[in-house]
């Protein structure tokens, strides 16, 4: 999925000292020592993310004096991935990166990335590695191996104005359960002033940039899995697909509650807090932006039922890259493991909204804390039973781009919805036919 970048309210963990040049002058000899860990970040430079990021590296090194973090950053996901497999190429890869999970076949394939059963050796070691909820696992391995580690994750929820749900005479505390419910309750949301102009939408699902995720919101109730495990394989002409897609349609073009064409995905969050849509879709990793720009009290739900409840997950992995030495990979599993205990784990939810990514983080002390006084914050977590694997297979950007290209085709009344996800079938299935 995503490239999620929010307001961060709170500041840094670990403190902010400039420890690194202090520490090699004190001692000559651990500065010939040092190890210097290169991390490329998904995000542009500046802002109170890379607060945090930096924060974690200079924690990390008050912990371990003879190691690095030199986080970089590196633009958005798209662009991370690009400068790592540049760099990678180049025989001057990063040791470590955050990437999207989708990415592990495109890394595998590219055998840019080292497994982290390689690094296992304690008991310790072990039961860290099966710390994680499976539903983040679920695009982390493949062939019997872990390739990435999960670290900001997330999944799609339902936010709603509750003032615009009692100014429609709907219940503020009470979402929709199902379809049905939301078809009934966007209806009865959307508003059209004297010249039959919209505005206020019922309901919003984006389209734009990461339109095949928010769809995977669709067709996981709908009953529908778009690909196999092994990544080689997909099932875009399916006909819970294609009901699937109907129903995102009919939402715009039969019941004219919700915007027609592309939604954009960046303006989404906007158009929620200055109530010109009732309802959106959007990523838990939007929590704190919400929490923070919402001038109206505002409820967060799973995603709605039709055969079932669910919600592809999301976000990114840590990943070891393969040229980087022996000894800078082992110090960048030690910071992956460092990073991802459980407080560490707990307070990157809290600061950004992304899903804390190991259960026993939701037993810290700060998180029972900060759930007790915000409780939207567990919906993501409630709903990861119910999660799926986000959508990934080799060749993961070309396969991609044709359910993208497929789906907005349909959203812009191009094509039908069979015959775009048939056309978006066709295509996908030449590109993967290599990796049968």
């Amino acid at each position: 999925m995503t490239q999620e970048i929010t307001p961060h309210r709170r500041q840094v963990l670990g403190g902010l000292g400039a420890l690194a040049a202090s520490t090699a002058i004190g001692n000559p000899a651990l500065a010939q020592s040092a190890s210097e860990i290169s991390f490329f970040y998904p995000v542009a430079v500046g802002g109170p993310i890379t607060k945090l990021i930096d924060g974690f590296a200079e924690g990390f090194q008050k912990d371990n004096p003879s190691l690095t973090v030199k986080p970089i950053y590196a633009g958005s996901y798209q662009d991370t991935i690009v400068k790592a497999l540049t760099a990678h190429k180049s025989g001057t890869p990063p040791v470590t990166s955050v990437l999207l999970s989708t990415d592990m076949f495109t890394l595998i394939d590219e055998e840019a990335i080292v497994p982290f059963d390689d690094f296992i050796k304690t008991d310790d070691d072990k039961a860290w590695l099966k710390s994680f909820y499976p539903a983040f696992m679920e695009n982390s391995q493949t062939g019997g191996k872990t390739w990435g580690i999960p670290f900001q994750r997330s999944t799609i929820v339902l936010y709603w104005n509750k003032e615009a749900f009692k100014e429609a005479g709907l219940d503020p505390e009470k979402p929709p359960q199902t379809w049905d419910e939301m078809t009934t309750f966007a209806q009865k949301l959307t508003k059209r002033d004297a010249s039959g102009n919209v505005t206020q939408w019922g309901v919003q699902i984006p389209s734009s940039g990461f339109p095949y995720w928010l769809f995977q919101g669709l067709t996981t109730p709908a009953g529908a899995v778009l690909m196999n495990p092994a990544g080689t394989e997909v099932y875009f002409d399916k006909p819970e697909v294609t009901t699937a897609l109907q129903y995102w349609i009919d939402l715009a073009t039969k019941y004219k509650v919700h915007p027609p064409g592309i939604v954009e995905w960046g303006t989404t969050p906007k158009d929620f807090f200055e109530r010109k849509v009732a309802m959106m879709w959007t990523t838990t990793g939007n929590l704190t932006n919400v929490r923070s720009n919402a001038k109206f009290p505002f409820g967060v739900a799973m995603l709605p039922a039709q055969k079932r409840r669910g919600s592809p997950t999301g976000g990114g992995n840590f990943y070891i890259f393969k040229k980087a030495k022996r000894t800078e990979q082992e110090a960048a599993f030690k910071f992956i493991k460092w990073i991802t205990t459980a407080e560490r784990a707990a307070q990157w939810g809290i600061d950004t909204g992304y899903v804390a990514v190991r259960p026993d983080s939701w037993d810290t002390p700060a998180m029972k804390k900060y759930v007790a006084e915000f409780p939207q914050a567990a919906v993501a977590r409630d709903q990861l039973p119910v999660s799926v694997a986000e959508f990934s297979t080799h060749d993961n950007q070309r396969v991609t781009k044709a359910l993208n290209d497929g789906l907005q085709a349909a959203l812009t009344g191009t094509k039908p919805a069979a015959t775009a996800m048939k056309d978006a079938q066709t295509e996908a299935t030449r590109i993967l036919k290599d990796y049968k």
